[in-house]
């Protein structure tokens, strides 16, 4: 689902958990596409037992004889890294990260045979204020980080050096 050009997952589970009238006037509200990564049956035949590289291609096999359009979507899929690469600079629409599996690979039930890379943007910053326990705080003040400055509680830098802050580069941090 989309939103303000950007993909919208709190939207999706907002439609999830509805039913009825209120499912149908959401439905118009926020279409969703159905995009589709594997396919576990084809013509009533199981296809779990198939290398993930032979699921891939009857899937988009599948997708190019019915001549599936929006909103039905073919995941993309790549063993480029470039283009992965490319992909993990998607994070201002809301990509989260990119998932990827062996293409040797059987289905199976059960069983986690997808890895996840999430990209995730970090930013120091100085905690000025804690509600709740030290050990589980509920909520913080942040302020920014500053670079070479000295710090100081309610701020940082000098009166005559004005606070330069930086931002940190995305880092991928590996989910099993």
């Amino acid at each position: 689902m989309w939103e303000s050009a950007r993909l919208s997952f709190e939207r999706l589970q907002g439609r999830l958990q509805q039913h009825g009238a209120g499912a149908v006037r959401l439905a118009a509200q926020w279409p969703a596409h159905f995009v589709a990564f594997d396919l576990l049956r084809l013509a009533g035949t199981s296809t779990v037992a198939w290398p993930y590289w032979q699921r891939r291609a009857a899937l988009e096999d599948l997708f190019t004889e019915r001549r599936l359009t929006a909103p039905w979507a073919l995941c993309p899929s790549t063993t480029e890294a470039d283009t992965v690469n490319e992909w993990l600079a998607w994070t201002a629409v809301g990509l989260e990260g990119i998932v990827f599996k062996r293409l040797d690979s059987r289905y199976e039930p059960s069983v986690r045979g997808w890895r996840k890379y999430k990209v995730r943007e970090t930013q120091e910053a100085i905690v000025g204020a804690v509600t709740g326990p030290l050990a589980a705080p509920r909520t913080l003040l942040l302020g920014p980080c500053c670079s070479g400055a000295t710090t100081r509680p309610g701020g940082c830098g000098t009166p005559a050096a004005p606070p330069r802050c930086r931002r940190r580069p995305a880092t991928l941090s590996p989910i099993c």
